[in-house]
Parts: structure tokens; C-alpha cells; sequence
């Protein structure tokens, strides 16, 4: 465990902390709205959002949806860890494999199998190779688009939509974070 990072559930302030953090690198799409929502959702069970804070400043999220809008996962009862993003100032500080493990013990405690999914180019690099190091394997279904199979032939745009699916087995031993 890093000294100086801490997890925590979602929270109130975070709503103006996150999206402050991401509107200073330019990233579009985390907005106020969003978080909002994610709150509603993990105040009704649907989703959990888990917090790092390094040195007591914001570092980085992950949630779990617990019921993924990826058919294959939903039908089967495998919750999706979705929307991992860590700050670029704290990579390299095993703040995405912490914020992972956490998110890992948390669907333990429900379930043997989690589900994710991931983008095809190269912005997607790193967490494609940290979730092959972390035993997740493809789902064998092929480049799904929005959540649906793509067709043998079909052209897609490569967008954060164009993914390819993954699922681990989970260790039940481990024990929650948060």
C-alpha cells in the first residue's frame, strides 16, 4: 500500500474536486452532471465509485456498475468496472492498480467474476496492458461498438465506444477497502 493514498466512496464535494481536475487537462465529458448521477446511482445500489486521493488530493476514480449495460455481462450477473481514470500526474504511482484492487475486493464480496471493458487505441495502452498483467482475459466475443457485437466486414469509427470486453475471476479471499 502507497503511505499518502487513500480510497474512499464518492462524496458530495467530489462533485466540484473531479470535474475541476479533469476541466484543467482538457479532457471533455466530466462534468458536474455525471458525478451527480454516479451519486444517485451508488445512493440506490446501482453503481459504487471509488475516490483516490493521494497526498489528500485527488488522484483518480473507478466505479462499478453492477449491472453492466453489456448484455453477455448482465445476463450472466457479472458487474462491469467502468470509467478508470487516473490523473497523468499520478501514474506511475500504482494508483490505477490500487484503485483496481480496490474495485476487485468490492465485486469479490458479491461475486467470482468481474467484467470491463476497453478502448482499442493507442490512449488506451496502458490499461490494456495493466489488465493483461492483472489476469483479465477478452470475452472472446471480438470488437464490440455502443455494447453490440461488430459484424465480420463492418466499418466502425475507433472511439472510446469501439471496445473489446474482458472478465477475471476473482479471488473470494479478498477483503474490501472501503
Amino acid at each position: 500500500m502507497i503511505a499518502d493514498l487513500t480510497m474512499r466512496a464518492l462524496a458530495e464535494p467530489d462533485l466540484l474536486t473531479i470535474p475541476a481536475a479533469f476541466a484543467e487537462l482538457g479532457w471533455p465529458g466530466k462534468d458536474v452532471q455525471q458525478f451527480r448521477r454516479y451519486l444517485a446511482e451508488q445512493a440506490a445500489g446501482d453503481r459504487d465509485v471509488i475516490v483516490a486521493e493521494l497526498g489528500g488530493r485527488f488522484a483518480g476514480y473507478v466505479t462499478v456498475a453492477w449491472n453492466s449495460g453489456y448484455r453477455p455481462f448482465r445476463v450472466a450477473g457479472i458487474p462491469e468496472i467502468q470509467d478508470f481514470n487516473v490523473l497523468p500526474a499520478c501514474c506511475r504511482r500504482r494508483v490505477g492498480n490500487s484503485l483496481m484492487d480496490a474495485a476487485e475486493r468490492l465485486v469479490a464480496m458479491r461475486t467470482s467474476i468481474v467484467g470491463l471493458g476497453v478502448g482499442l487505441y493507442g490512449d488506451y495502452g496502458a490499461a490494456q496492458r495493466m489488465y493483461a498483467k492483472r489476469g483479465h482475459l477478452p470475452d472472446g466475443r471480438g470488437i464490440m461498438y455502443a455494447a453490440e457485437p461488430v459484424p465480420p466486414g463492418e466499418l466502425v469509427v475507433i472511439d472510446d465506444d469501439a471496445c473489446l470486453m474482458y472478465t477475471r475471476e476473482l479471488n473470494q479471499t479478498l477483503h474490501p477497502v472501503l
